[in-house]
């Protein structure tokens, strides 16, 4: 439902502004009263591998802006799994279609270490711009590949534009998909209503505070420059892990491997692990296996 200069939210009804706020909306909590072996917290740690959709999305082909992507693939991934298997810590592959036909050993590689692939897009496309047969269709050969790829189906969805079309639940749900991770109403997990009605699907919260892109982006052409020193977000994310721990929640971290997968950057990475495992009380965990067990706790 647009708005034009007649139909200005100022003007609208109550029943008009409630629509647009039922929606789509978070339920009940799903926060458990204690994690699997009475861990205090529970661990999921993200990677969305978008790779070089990004600027394909948006029909940017130079190499220059490709490489940037690429480097993702090439340098960003073996670190990242390097230091998992090091840590002993599983992980969630967000990755659009599109990297996986580009990389198909990577995503085999994801899935061989033990680590969940889950969906996120075709071409990393911009899930609210798109007309609703074009945004299942897409959705529905993105899952399709991944299977096909890896050898199994993704049950949980990060939608590339972390957000939702008016078409986007309603896609999940006829698609069979168990979880969502792109809305940002709850710290821990809850389960999404559709226009006041519970839909059984789980959102898995991500926050930008807890992803890396907001702090390290760089665009050549663009306003985005890198602003924070890596070791001033380590703090930041360690204080969000030691505030889930203290309230008995869930730390969900979203990262990039063409942005963490530097050099500089990945230190603070091995540092929060190193942090988070000096405590016994922690249960590490896949996004799909967080679902399910605040599903059926």
């Amino acid at each position: 439902m647009g708005v034009t200069r007649d139909d200005e939210p100022w003007r609208w009804p109550d029943e008009v502004w409630r629509a647009h706020l039922d929606r789509v909306r978070a339920g009940r909590s799903l926060k458990p009263a204690a994690w699997p072996g009475g861990a205090r917290v529970a661990v999921a740690l993200s990677f969305d591998s978008d790779h070089e959709t990004i600027p394909l999305r948006d029909g940017q082909t130079s190499p220059g802006q490709l490489a940037q992507g690429e480097y993702g693939a090439r340098a960003g991934v073996p670190r990242i799994l390097r230091l998992l298997e090091r840590h002993g810590v599983p992980a969630t592959f967000f990755m659009p279609a599109v990297s996986a036909l580009a990389h198909p050993a990577e995503v085999r590689a994801y899935a061989d270490a033990g680590h969940e692939v889950a969906a996120h897009g075709w071409i990393h496309e911009r899930t609210t711009t798109l007309p609703a047969n074009a945004e299942r269709d897409l959705a529905a050969r993105a899952l399709d590949t991944l299977e096909r790829l890896c050898g199994v189906r993704p049950v949980g969805i990060r939608t590339p534009s972390w957000d939702f079309s008016p078409d986007t639940l309603d896609i999940v749900r006829d698609l069979g998909l168990r979880y969502d991770s792109s809305l940002m109403a709850d710290d821990d997990p809850y389960e999404i209503l559709a226009d006041g009605t519970p839909t059984g699907v789980v959102e898995i919260p991500v926050e930008w505070i807890r992803d890396d892109a907001p702090y390290f982006v760089m665009d050549r052409f663009g306003s985005a420059r890198p602003y924070a020193m890596p070791r001033d977000v380590l703090k930041i994310w360690r204080d969000e892990f030691d505030g889930a721990r203290a309230e008995g929640g869930l730390f969900q971290l979203t990262l990039h491997p063409h942005v963490i997968g530097h050099r500089s950057r990945m230190p603070i990475i091995d540092e929060l692990l190193t942090h988070i495992r000096s405590h016994a009380d922690v249960w590490y965990a896949t996004h799909a296996q967080v679902a399910e067990y605040v599903r059926n706790s």
